[in-house]
Protein backbone atom coordinates (compact mmCIF):
# COMPACT_ATOMS: atom_id res chain seq x y z
CA UNK A 1 0.00 0.00 0.00
CA UNK A 2 1.14 3.66 -0.70
CA UNK A 3 1.58 5.92 2.24
CA UNK A 4 -0.01 9.30 1.26
CA UNK A 5 2.93 12.44 2.12
CA UNK A 6 2.55 14.15 4.97
CA UNK A 7 3.05 17.03 3.35
CA UNK A 8 -0.18 17.27 0.91
CA UNK A 9 0.72 20.40 -0.03
CA UNK A 10 4.35 20.85 -1.49
CA UNK A 11 5.35 22.90 -4.19
CA UNK A 12 7.86 22.73 -6.81
CA UNK A 13 8.29 26.40 -7.00
CA UNK A 14 11.37 28.79 -5.60
CA UNK A 15 10.48 30.20 -2.20
CA UNK A 16 7.37 27.58 -1.67
CA UNK A 17 8.08 24.66 0.97
CA UNK A 18 9.05 21.84 -0.90
CA UNK A 19 10.16 19.38 2.09
CA UNK A 20 10.12 15.22 1.35
CA UNK A 21 9.23 13.33 3.87
CA UNK A 22 11.88 11.00 5.77
CA UNK A 23 11.76 8.43 8.39
CA UNK A 24 13.68 11.21 10.92
CA UNK A 25 11.05 13.76 9.49
CA UNK A 26 7.99 11.72 10.10
CA UNK A 27 9.53 10.71 13.84
CA UNK A 28 9.73 14.11 14.40
CA UNK A 29 6.46 15.31 13.39
CA UNK A 30 5.21 12.77 15.23
CA UNK A 31 7.08 14.23 18.71
CA UNK A 32 5.49 18.09 17.36
CA UNK A 33 2.04 16.59 17.52
CA UNK A 34 2.39 15.14 20.95
CA UNK A 35 3.40 18.80 21.81
CA UNK A 36 0.22 20.28 20.20
CA UNK A 37 2.99 21.73 17.87
CA UNK A 38 3.74 21.55 14.34
CA UNK A 39 5.93 22.42 10.90
CA UNK A 40 5.17 25.29 9.38
CA UNK A 41 6.44 23.98 5.94
CA UNK A 42 3.88 21.22 6.29
CA UNK A 43 1.23 23.71 6.29
CA UNK A 44 2.27 27.22 4.89
CA UNK A 45 1.52 26.55 1.42
CA UNK A 46 -1.87 25.66 2.39
CA UNK A 47 -2.87 28.51 4.79
CA UNK A 48 -1.00 31.25 2.78
CA UNK A 49 -2.78 30.84 -0.95
CA UNK A 50 -1.22 32.24 -3.81
CA UNK A 51 -5.21 33.94 -4.11
CA UNK A 52 -8.14 33.52 -2.45
CA UNK A 53 -9.41 30.33 -2.17
CA UNK A 54 -12.82 30.63 -1.40
CA UNK A 55 -14.78 27.82 0.24
CA UNK A 56 -18.53 29.06 -1.08
CA UNK A 57 -19.81 28.14 -4.30
CA UNK A 58 -21.67 30.40 -6.57
CA UNK A 59 -25.47 29.66 -5.97
CA UNK A 60 -29.09 30.82 -7.23
CA UNK A 61 -32.12 30.78 -4.90
CA UNK A 62 -35.41 31.14 -6.67
CA UNK A 63 -37.85 32.90 -5.43
CA UNK A 64 -40.07 30.78 -6.96
CA UNK A 65 -39.48 27.75 -5.71
CA UNK A 66 -39.03 28.84 -2.32
CA UNK A 67 -41.75 30.77 -1.82
CA UNK A 68 -44.61 28.54 -0.66
CA UNK A 69 -41.97 26.27 1.58
CA UNK A 70 -41.36 29.80 3.44
CA UNK A 71 -45.09 30.28 3.52
CA UNK A 72 -45.71 26.96 5.20
CA UNK A 73 -43.99 27.54 7.99
CA UNK A 74 -46.45 29.62 9.18
CA UNK A 75 -48.68 26.84 9.51
CA UNK A 76 -45.48 24.80 11.51
CA UNK A 77 -44.37 26.80 13.71
CA UNK A 78 -44.84 30.27 15.76
CA UNK A 79 -42.27 33.12 15.90
CA UNK A 80 -43.10 32.73 19.91
CA UNK A 81 -41.19 29.15 19.31
CA UNK A 82 -39.31 29.81 16.67
CA UNK A 83 -37.86 33.46 18.08
CA UNK A 84 -37.76 33.82 14.22
CA UNK A 85 -39.74 32.22 11.57
CA UNK A 86 -37.10 32.06 8.87
CA UNK A 87 -35.91 29.88 5.98
CA UNK A 88 -31.68 30.03 5.77
CA UNK A 89 -30.20 29.90 2.71
CA UNK A 90 -27.43 27.25 2.96
CA UNK A 91 -24.13 27.39 0.27
CA UNK A 92 -22.92 24.18 0.06
CA UNK A 93 -19.25 25.05 0.16
CA UNK A 94 -20.13 27.05 4.17
CA UNK A 95 -22.76 24.74 5.64
CA UNK A 96 -20.15 23.92 8.72
CA UNK A 97 -21.36 27.89 9.75
CA UNK A 98 -24.45 28.55 8.19
CA UNK A 99 -23.50 30.73 5.88
CA UNK A 100 -25.15 32.30 2.55
CA UNK A 101 -21.69 33.49 1.44
CA UNK A 102 -18.24 33.80 3.11
CA UNK A 103 -18.92 35.02 6.55
CA UNK A 104 -22.33 36.51 5.73
CA UNK A 105 -25.49 34.67 6.58
CA UNK A 106 -28.88 35.13 4.74
CA UNK A 107 -32.51 33.95 5.38
CA UNK A 108 -35.79 34.38 4.34
CA UNK A 109 -38.42 35.69 7.05
CA UNK A 110 -41.96 35.71 7.12
CA UNK A 111 -44.83 37.11 9.52
CA UNK A 112 -48.46 37.13 9.25
CA UNK A 113 -50.78 40.18 10.26
CA UNK A 114 -51.18 40.85 13.78
CA UNK A 115 -47.87 39.07 14.50
CA UNK A 116 -44.93 40.89 16.83
CA UNK A 117 -41.72 38.72 17.31
CA UNK A 118 -39.30 39.26 20.35
CA UNK A 119 -37.20 41.99 21.01
CA UNK A 120 -33.78 40.92 20.72
CA UNK A 121 -29.88 42.07 20.57
CA UNK A 122 -26.63 40.38 19.38
CA UNK A 123 -23.26 41.13 18.83
CA UNK A 124 -23.96 40.91 14.63
CA UNK A 125 -24.88 43.58 12.64
CA UNK A 126 -28.23 42.85 10.61
CA UNK A 127 -29.79 44.08 7.98
CA UNK A 128 -33.51 43.34 5.73
CA UNK A 129 -34.71 43.85 2.93
CA UNK A 130 -38.44 44.15 2.07
CA UNK A 131 -39.94 41.39 -0.45
CA UNK A 132 -43.35 41.19 -0.25
CA UNK A 133 -46.24 42.17 1.61
CA UNK A 134 -47.82 45.34 3.73
CA UNK A 135 -47.72 46.79 7.21
CA UNK A 136 -44.48 45.31 7.93
CA UNK A 137 -42.37 47.50 10.75
CA UNK A 138 -39.13 47.12 13.04
CA UNK A 139 -38.39 49.09 16.12
CA UNK A 140 -34.55 50.01 16.97
CA UNK A 141 -33.90 50.56 20.04
CA UNK A 142 -37.43 52.42 21.14
CA UNK A 143 -37.60 53.90 17.17
CA UNK A 144 -39.84 52.31 15.09
CA UNK A 145 -39.74 51.87 11.37
CA UNK A 146 -42.77 51.40 8.97
CA UNK A 147 -41.86 49.26 6.26
CA UNK A 148 -42.89 48.62 2.31
CA UNK A 149 -41.38 46.16 -0.78
CA UNK A 150 -38.10 47.39 -1.96
CA UNK A 151 -36.89 49.27 1.28
CA UNK A 152 -34.09 48.42 2.87
CA UNK A 153 -33.43 48.79 6.82
CA UNK A 154 -30.72 48.24 9.24
CA UNK A 155 -30.48 47.13 12.61
CA UNK A 156 -26.86 47.89 13.95
CA UNK A 157 -25.05 45.31 16.50
CA UNK A 158 -25.64 45.69 19.90
CA UNK A 159 -29.27 46.99 19.38
CA UNK A 160 -32.81 45.97 20.57
CA UNK A 161 -34.86 45.20 17.92
CA UNK A 162 -38.10 43.57 16.37
CA UNK A 163 -40.31 42.95 13.79
CA UNK A 164 -44.08 42.44 13.02
CA UNK A 165 -46.36 43.37 10.92
CA UNK A 166 -49.71 45.27 11.30
CA UNK A 167 -53.64 44.10 12.31
CA UNK A 168 -54.04 45.44 9.09
CA UNK A 169 -51.43 44.61 6.87
CA UNK A 170 -51.15 41.54 4.82
CA UNK A 171 -48.45 38.43 5.02
CA UNK A 172 -44.78 39.82 4.65
CA UNK A 173 -41.53 37.92 3.60
CA UNK A 174 -38.09 40.16 4.12
CA UNK A 175 -34.90 38.88 3.16
CA UNK A 176 -32.50 38.96 6.49
CA UNK A 177 -28.89 39.62 6.36
CA UNK A 178 -26.45 38.94 9.13
CA UNK A 179 -22.50 38.87 9.68
CA UNK A 180 -23.11 36.37 12.16
CA UNK A 181 -20.35 33.28 10.66
CA UNK A 182 -17.67 36.30 11.15
CA UNK A 183 -18.67 36.98 14.50
CA UNK A 184 -18.48 33.88 15.62
CA UNK A 185 -15.58 33.08 13.57
CA UNK A 186 -14.17 36.18 15.59
CA UNK A 187 -15.94 34.15 18.43
CA UNK A 188 -17.10 37.46 19.54
CA UNK A 189 -21.07 37.01 19.25
CA UNK A 190 -23.76 37.57 21.76
CA UNK A 191 -27.09 37.05 22.40
CA UNK A 192 -29.70 38.10 24.86
CA UNK A 193 -33.68 38.60 24.77
CA UNK A 194 -35.28 41.78 25.85
CA UNK A 195 -36.30 41.58 29.73
CA UNK A 196 -39.61 42.74 29.01
CA UNK A 197 -39.81 40.57 25.60
CA UNK A 198 -41.20 43.90 23.78
CA UNK A 199 -39.56 47.35 23.66
CA UNK A 200 -41.60 50.36 24.00
CA UNK A 201 -41.87 52.84 20.99
CA UNK A 202 -40.11 55.85 22.59
CA UNK A 203 -40.10 58.40 19.84
CA UNK A 204 -42.25 59.36 17.29
CA UNK A 205 -42.96 56.70 13.82
CA UNK A 206 -40.30 56.97 11.13
CA UNK A 207 -38.85 60.39 13.46
CA UNK A 208 -34.93 59.06 12.27
CA UNK A 209 -36.40 58.90 8.55
CA UNK A 210 -37.49 62.52 8.88
CA UNK A 211 -34.62 64.26 10.60
CA UNK A 212 -31.75 62.09 8.26
CA UNK A 213 -33.62 61.09 4.96
CA UNK A 214 -33.23 64.93 2.96
CA UNK A 215 -30.57 64.14 0.53
CA UNK A 216 -27.68 66.92 1.48
CA UNK A 217 -29.04 67.69 4.42
CA UNK A 218 -27.96 67.03 7.81
CA UNK A 219 -29.78 68.21 11.13
CA UNK A 220 -28.25 71.23 13.28
CA UNK A 221 -28.82 69.61 16.25
CA UNK A 222 -28.86 65.74 15.94
CA UNK A 223 -27.05 64.13 19.25
CA UNK A 224 -25.85 61.02 17.57
CA UNK A 225 -22.46 59.63 18.33
CA UNK A 226 -23.17 55.65 17.41
CA UNK A 227 -20.59 54.11 14.75
CA UNK A 228 -23.42 53.09 12.43
CA UNK A 229 -26.10 55.09 10.32
CA UNK A 230 -28.91 57.16 12.48
CA UNK A 231 -30.77 56.44 9.02
CA UNK A 232 -32.37 53.27 9.95
CA UNK A 233 -34.68 52.87 6.67
CA UNK A 234 -33.35 53.55 2.99
CA UNK A 235 -36.81 53.85 1.03
CA UNK A 236 -36.94 52.03 -2.27
CA UNK A 237 -38.93 55.05 -4.47
CA UNK A 238 -35.58 57.94 -3.33
CA UNK A 239 -33.08 54.76 -4.24
CA UNK A 240 -34.52 54.13 -7.60
CA UNK A 241 -35.02 57.88 -8.12
CA UNK A 242 -31.82 58.42 -7.36
CA UNK A 243 -30.36 55.79 -9.60
CA UNK A 244 -32.54 57.41 -12.71
CA UNK A 245 -31.32 60.59 -12.30
CA UNK A 246 -27.70 59.00 -11.82
CA UNK A 247 -28.18 56.95 -14.96
CA UNK A 248 -29.27 60.32 -16.98
CA UNK A 249 -25.63 61.96 -16.75
CA UNK A 250 -23.28 59.10 -16.64
CA UNK A 251 -22.03 55.92 -18.50
CA UNK A 252 -21.53 54.18 -15.27
CA UNK A 253 -18.89 51.38 -14.34
CA UNK A 254 -18.29 48.94 -17.04
CA UNK A 255 -18.36 46.00 -14.19
CA UNK A 256 -21.60 47.30 -12.31
CA UNK A 257 -23.55 49.66 -14.78
CA UNK A 258 -25.08 52.74 -12.42
CA UNK A 259 -23.94 51.63 -8.89
CA UNK A 260 -24.97 53.64 -5.48
CA UNK A 261 -24.05 52.81 -2.16
CA UNK A 262 -26.59 53.37 0.88
CA UNK A 263 -24.07 55.49 3.25
CA UNK A 264 -24.13 56.45 6.56
CA UNK A 265 -25.52 60.61 5.97
CA UNK A 266 -23.32 62.34 9.18
CA UNK A 267 -20.19 60.28 7.63
CA UNK A 268 -20.41 59.15 4.53
CA UNK A 269 -19.37 55.70 4.82
CA UNK A 270 -20.79 52.53 5.47
CA UNK A 271 -24.11 51.98 6.79
CA UNK A 272 -22.68 49.82 9.64
CA UNK A 273 -19.17 48.86 10.53
CA UNK A 274 -18.61 45.19 8.83
CA UNK A 275 -21.78 45.16 6.83
CA UNK A 276 -22.45 47.63 3.48
CA UNK A 277 -24.98 47.50 0.77
CA UNK A 278 -25.45 48.53 -2.80
CA UNK A 279 -28.28 48.84 -5.32
CA UNK A 280 -27.13 48.94 -9.12
CA UNK A 281 -29.13 49.80 -12.32
CA UNK A 282 -28.49 47.79 -15.36
CA UNK A 283 -29.65 50.10 -18.44
CA UNK A 284 -31.77 48.03 -21.03
CA UNK A 285 -30.00 45.59 -22.71
CA UNK A 286 -26.76 46.83 -20.09
CA UNK A 287 -24.20 43.54 -20.73
CA UNK A 288 -21.32 44.65 -18.28
CA UNK A 289 -17.87 43.27 -17.90
CA UNK A 290 -16.46 40.95 -15.81
CA UNK A 291 -14.24 41.50 -13.16
CA UNK A 292 -13.00 40.31 -9.10
CA UNK A 293 -12.32 41.05 -5.98
CA UNK A 294 -11.87 40.49 -2.43
CA UNK A 295 -15.17 40.07 -0.35
CA UNK A 296 -18.28 38.39 -0.55
CA UNK A 297 -21.72 39.86 -2.49
CA UNK A 298 -25.20 38.62 -1.51
CA UNK A 299 -27.49 40.04 -4.68
CA UNK A 300 -31.19 40.11 -4.79
CA UNK A 301 -33.03 41.07 -7.96
CA UNK A 302 -34.83 44.08 -6.66
CA UNK A 303 -36.56 44.95 -10.58
CA UNK A 304 -36.13 43.46 -14.04
CA UNK A 305 -34.97 40.10 -15.07
CA UNK A 306 -31.34 39.04 -16.92
CA UNK A 307 -28.26 37.31 -15.75
CA UNK A 308 -25.25 36.83 -14.13
CA UNK A 309 -22.37 34.92 -15.52
CA UNK A 310 -19.86 34.00 -11.99
CA UNK A 311 -16.93 31.85 -12.37
CA UNK A 312 -18.04 30.60 -15.71
CA UNK A 313 -21.37 29.46 -14.77
CA UNK A 314 -24.62 31.20 -15.89
CA UNK A 315 -27.43 32.03 -13.77
CA UNK A 316 -30.52 33.51 -14.94
CA UNK A 317 -32.21 35.50 -12.60
CA UNK A 318 -35.69 37.64 -12.14
CA UNK A 319 -36.82 40.03 -9.70
CA UNK A 320 -36.47 38.57 -5.86
CA UNK A 321 -34.52 35.93 -6.66
CA UNK A 322 -31.19 35.72 -4.97
CA UNK A 323 -27.61 34.67 -5.99
CA UNK A 324 -24.14 35.00 -3.98
CA UNK A 325 -20.68 35.78 -5.54
CA UNK A 326 -17.91 34.35 -3.86
CA UNK A 327 -14.81 36.61 -3.04
CA UNK A 328 -12.32 36.72 -5.99
CA UNK A 329 -14.59 35.02 -8.70
CA UNK A 330 -15.20 36.57 -11.88
CA UNK A 331 -18.37 38.06 -12.53
CA UNK A 332 -20.77 39.96 -14.91
CA UNK A 333 -24.42 41.08 -15.01
CA UNK A 334 -27.09 41.24 -18.06
CA UNK A 335 -30.33 43.10 -18.01
CA UNK A 336 -32.64 40.51 -20.11
CA UNK A 337 -34.89 42.98 -21.36
CA UNK A 338 -34.11 45.72 -24.40
CA UNK A 339 -36.67 48.42 -22.60
CA UNK A 340 -36.36 48.40 -18.97
CA UNK A 341 -34.30 48.45 -17.12
CA UNK A 342 -33.22 46.38 -14.01
CA UNK A 343 -31.89 46.92 -10.30
CA UNK A 344 -30.09 44.49 -8.27
CA UNK A 345 -29.64 44.88 -4.46
CA UNK A 346 -26.40 43.88 -2.82
CA UNK A 347 -25.13 43.48 0.81
CA UNK A 348 -21.33 42.50 1.18
CA UNK A 349 -18.15 42.39 3.68
CA UNK A 350 -16.68 45.61 2.36
CA UNK A 351 -16.27 47.17 5.43
CA UNK A 352 -14.38 44.84 7.02
CA UNK A 353 -12.15 43.95 3.76
CA UNK A 354 -11.38 47.75 3.82
CA UNK A 355 -11.17 48.06 7.39
CA UNK A 356 -8.27 45.68 7.26
CA UNK A 357 -6.70 46.80 3.86
CA UNK A 358 -7.64 43.32 2.32
CA UNK A 359 -9.52 44.74 -1.37
CA UNK A 360 -7.86 43.70 -4.11
CA UNK A 361 -9.98 44.55 -7.85
CA UNK A 362 -8.70 42.59 -11.57
CA UNK A 363 -10.55 43.18 -14.35
CA UNK A 364 -11.02 40.38 -16.98
CA UNK A 365 -8.46 41.07 -19.61
CA UNK A 366 -9.11 38.05 -22.05
CA UNK A 367 -12.21 37.51 -24.64
CA UNK A 368 -13.58 41.27 -24.22
CA UNK A 369 -13.52 41.25 -21.12
CA UNK A 370 -16.13 38.33 -21.41
CA UNK A 371 -16.12 34.92 -20.15
CA UNK A 372 -16.84 31.58 -21.53
CA UNK A 373 -20.32 30.22 -20.63
CA UNK A 374 -18.89 26.97 -19.41
CA UNK A 375 -21.82 25.80 -17.68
Amino acid sequence: MTQANYDQYRESVAGRADVADSPELLAYYAELDRLKTGALWTVANKIEPWQPQSASVPVLWRYRDLREHVLRSVDLVTPEKAGRRVVYLDNPGRRDVSAAVGWLYAGLQVMKPGERASAHAHAASALRFIMEGSGAYTIVDGHQVTLAARDFVITPNGTWHEHGVAEDGTPCIWQDGLDIPLVNAMEANFYAVHPDLHQAVTRPVNDLMAAWAGAGLQPQQHGWTKPYSPLFKYEWAATYEALVRQAAVTDGSPFDGVLMNYVNPLTGGPVMQTVGASMQLLRAGEHTKAHRHTGSFLYQVAKGQGWSVINGQRFDWQERDIFCVPSWAFHEHANASGSEDACLFAFHDLPTINALGLYREQALAENGGHQPVTG
